[in-house]
């Protein structure tokens, strides 16, 4: 039996003293390629289906996880933790469909004793491989919001992506281990009954306290810059920008003004981009545009490379001046932050797009996240989160990060088992102060004094782990 070569662990990023959690866990091992199995009566979602693979791109499906494995894992929580000190894979009873004997499970029973953070590890002592799981905030009550994970942006076979919308959503819920999520694929290649469909999967995969599910797309006109449109219910029309009706933003907007009902959002990215980024020439739509993606595969749109953005955008002509989210800012736009993945390799959650592109003269970054503050799981209140700008964005880490503003203070709160390198609160004049961690290099808490900022001045806070990981706040202003 091959021994696992990594592991993925990942629990609930807020609860209350004593409230049982799930630990949702996964066994790595060599990369390996799935192939296509063009068969009429493949099942799916399932491991080796039809849509592995994109010729014209040469994308190719591949699995990172143990093809099967059987055996004991220790959990170590400290004293602070009740639950079981151990779990097993039995080889038969793990994996997420029919016939899946990679280990990848769920497993509960685990509680908190006391407030505060905690941090949880899981050890292979056969292998001496361990893998401690996200930070988590224990407050004495049930927490009233919660922070559920999630990526919006992905794209089909039906467009340049691989996999088909129900092997998206299910890898997003059983392997990404996301709470919610969206394919936004390029509907300029859907025609109307492929979008009656796409509508009808993600509403199939819609699961209120389990896995919520956004109606979105993705508006393609590279001139003013993408967009993608999520709807806060059930449906909504298709919006070609090849459609004469749709094909300037000014028309998506009056389309958008028709559907006031459907509470639509509007959200931009890759904005730094020189082919496909955002011309905030053209102007921001408060109405719509309540958010940017500032990072994705693509990599970092929040400010230049040259000063300091460590995963600047190398594909398609690169970056460029002006197009930055900073540039947006300000200019006066206020925009929340999510983080996406941009997917097109069929691992919402978890993209592997290093390994499943061809070898090309650059390579792309890991997918971004999206954390939304929210008191429930469903599609209503992510949609209403990240209407009102109650997200933070990271790069493929649940760094936890909690920003209030009181006054002229802002308080930060930050987590991460990678360790805490520097948090840095970002404003119109450049960074303006600096939190370390003092003690556990893992939590920082400080406050930030703001009584510099004008009334309509922006702050933001950048965190970065000390593996490079990086998490955003949406911005505050006055």
């Amino acid at each position: 039996m091959t021994n696992p070569i990594g592991m993925r662990c990942v629990i609930p990023s807020r609860l209350g003293v004593g409230e049982s959690f799930d630990l949702r866990i996964k066994l790595l091992g060599p990369v390996r390629s799935i192939p296509t199995r063009q068969q009429w009566n493949t099942p799916k979602p399932a491991l080796g289906g039809p849509f592995n693979l994109n010729a014209e791109r040469r994308i190719q499906y591949h699995d990172n996880v143990l093809p099967e494995w059987k055996g004991t894992l220790r959990i170590d929580g400290g004293d602070a933790l009740d639950g079981p000190s151990s779990i097993v894979f039995d080889g038969a009873d793990q994996g997420v469909f029919p016939g899946d004997t990679r280990p990848i499970g769920c497993f509960n029973g685990f509680r908190w004793r006391k407030p505060g953070f905690h941090f949880l590890r899981v050890i292979d002592s056969e292998s001496g491989l361990e893998c401690w799981a996200n930070a988590v905030y224990v407050t004495e009550e049930a927490p009233p919001e919660r922070i559920y994970w999630g990526d919006p942006h992905w794209q089909s076979f039906f467009s340049d992506g691989i996999r088909c919308p129900e092997e998206l959503y299910a890898f997003a819920r059983d392997e990404g281990f996301l709470d919610f999520g969206a394919i936004s694929d390029h509907v300029e290649a859907l025609t109307d009954r492929q979008w009656e469909y796409f509508v009808a999967v993600t509403n199939d995969y819609n699961e209120p306290g389990r896995f919520s599910t956004l109606v979105g797309q993705e508006w393609t006109n590279h001139a003013p810059g993408h967009r993608n449109i999520y709807y806060r219910t059930d449906h909504g029309p298709i919006l070609r920008c090849t459609d004469p009706r749709y094909n300037t933003l000014d028309k998506l907007w009056a389309a958008l003004d028709k559907l006031e009902d459907l509470d639509p959002i509007a959200i931009p990215h890759h904005s730094a981009n020189k082919v496909m980024g955002v011309d905030w020439d053209q102007g921001w739509n408060p109405k719509y545009e309540k958010a940017v993606e500032i990072y994705s595969v693509w990599g970092s749109s929040e400010k230049h490379a040259d000063d300091g953005n460590t995963r600047p955008i190398h594909s398609c002509g690169g970056e460029v001046r002006g197009q930055h989210v900073i540039d947006a800012l300000k200019r006066g736009f206020h925009l929340g932050f999510v983080g996406g993945g941009d997917i097109h390799d069929g691992r919402p959650g978890d993209a592997m797009h290093g390994d499943s592109y061809p070898p090309r003269e650059f390579r792309s970054h890991d997918q971004g996240l999206t954390a939304c503050l929210a008191p429930v799981l469903t599609r209503e209140a992510v949609h209403d989160a990240i209407k009102s700008r109650s997200t933070y964005a990271t790069t493929l880490s649940r760094i936890y990060l909690d920003v209030t503003r009181d006054g002229m203070s802002l308080n930060v709160s930050a987590a991460s088992e990678q360790g805490i390198q520097d948090v840095v609160a970002v404003t119109n004049t450049g960074d303006l102060v600096c939190l370390e961690p003092e003690g556990d290099t893992r939590t920082v808490e400080g406050i930030i004094d703001l009584s510099e900022l004008g009334s309509t001045d922006f702050c933001y806070v950048r965190v970065t782990t000390k593996t490079g990981e990086m998490a955003w706040s949406s911005p505050t202003w006055g």
